[in-house]
């Protein structure tokens, strides 16, 4: 079992910033795979930011909707991924959740593939 807790979200105006953390526990000896999804009001979630972790390198893939705004990293010793949202728009306006995937490989690209383990989602609200 894995246990992830989202935090830092919050109101902020166009232009601004926010750092989303996303703390996992229990059984994260196999967190290689991790992403970050969001919510809109009757939108279907969906795949902003993912990192893998293989063979001792990050890679790391973007929605085009948040390309060149949003930065995803990870703190291993610490098992927390963040999100760095930059520059944020009211589009960008919903619950953002954490999720615990897979990955797979083909034609030398990695690719994120969501799992079973979802946080509860941290509200992000950007004012215009």
């Amino acid at each position: 079992q894995v246990q992830l807790v989202e935090s830092g979200g919050g109101l902020v105006q166009v232009g601004g910033s926010l750092r989303l953390s996303c703390a996992a526990s229990g059984s994260t000896s196999r967190l290689n795979a991790m992403g970050w999804y969001r919510q809109a009001p009757g939108k279907q979630r969906e795949l902003v930011a993912s990192i893998i972790s293989s063979g001792g390198t990050n890679y790391v893939d973007y929605a085009d909707f948040v390309k060149g705004r949003f930065t995803i990293s990870r703190d291993n010793a610490k098992i927390t991924v963040y999100l760095q949202m930059n520059s944020l728009k009211p589009e960008d306006t919903a619950v953002y959740y954490c999720n615990a995937g897979n990955f797979y490989r083909t034609s030398g690209r990695y690719y994120y593939d969501s799992g079973n383990y979802w946080g509860q989602g941290t509200q992000v609200a950007v004012s215009s």
